[in-house]
């Protein structure tokens, strides 16, 4: 791949429109420093042959020595895209930079995670697909929901699959979908837990304004019409989860260095 010179990036780096802050979340040794590794070969950075082995953001001694990231760290990376500026206009390349953060995974050092979080635009969050959701996993997807993100779902390692649990396409596809379900039953817990708060302040206020209405001189038409004004509000909780038809759901293997969601795939086998 050809180096990106940083003349480039600092020529994108003025324009904060085409700026984004990314991190990647996951559980410890689920395949974080491998993505951020193939993106980097992206860049010419390193060798796409290096991906997964230098762990090239594990900058410290002991980081190296023990295999896993244990301080958050960012690189800055060119990426351009084709995009339409109307439904009938013609693609477009449109530059951006993406400033990259590679956070740990281990519960130690979760303070690193929710940090990386807070300086962010979006994040990818990375499941092993042989692991499944694990703890940690957990604890990152309630991060990007607390900060507001936009997460990504990557299910990573998918070569695991073939070579280690020996699958049929169509086990395969089983597994993803129980898989896929597992994360999105994390994601409407946090709904569920955000709605019963909500509606129990709710009934707080309502209670207060019922009240306060009985104390005046006004009586009961006007209690009922305070109380009338109060309204839980519903909400649809749809588009909070991922779907793979929504280009929101990647699935890849960060150490072979091949990634597709279902709209590429399909555009693929179409073209066949």
């Amino acid at each position: 791949m050809p180096v990106v010179s940083s003349e480039k990036l600092a020529s994108l780096q003025r324009h904060s429109s085409d700026v984004r802050n990314i991190c990647i979340l996951a559980h410890v040794d689920h395949g974080k420093t491998s993505l951020t590794d193939a993106l980097l070969a992206t860049n010419g950075i390193i060798s796409p042959k290096l991906a997964g082995k230098i762990r090239y953001l594990d900058s410290r001694p002991d980081e190296q020595l023990r295999g896993i990231t244990m301080e958050s760290s960012a690189i800055s990376l060119y990426f351009s895209m084709l995009r339409r500026n109307a439904p009938d206009a013609a693609p477009e390349a449109k530059e951006y930079l993406i400033n990259l953060i590679d956070s740990p995974g281990h519960i130690d050092f979760s303070s690193e995670v929710s940090t990386a979080s807070r300086l962010c635009d979006g994040a990818v969050v990375l499941v092993d697909v042989v692991e499944g959701v694990c703890s940690q996993t957990v604890t990152v997807l309630r991060q990007t929901w607390i900060e507001k993100l936009k997460p990504l779902l990557v299910f990573n390692k998918i070569d695991r699959l073939i070579t280690e649990l020996k699958m049929t396409p169509n086990e395969a596809y089983v597994h993803l979908s129980k898989l896929l379900e597992q994360v999105n039953a994390v994601l409407g817990s946090f709904f569920q837990g955000e709605r019963m708060e909500e509606d129990l302040n709710w009934r707080e206020r309502m209670d207060e304004r019922v009240k306060a209405a009985a104390e005046k001189e006004s009586g009961i038409a006007e209690r009922i019409n305070d109380a009338g004004e109060l309204q839980f509000e519903e909400r649809d909780d749809e588009d909070l989860y991922f779907a793979p038809e929504r280009n929101n759901v990647i699935f890849g293997s960060a150490v072979d260095g091949w990634a597709f969601t279902v709209r590429q795939f399909a555009s693929l086998i179409s073209t066949v």
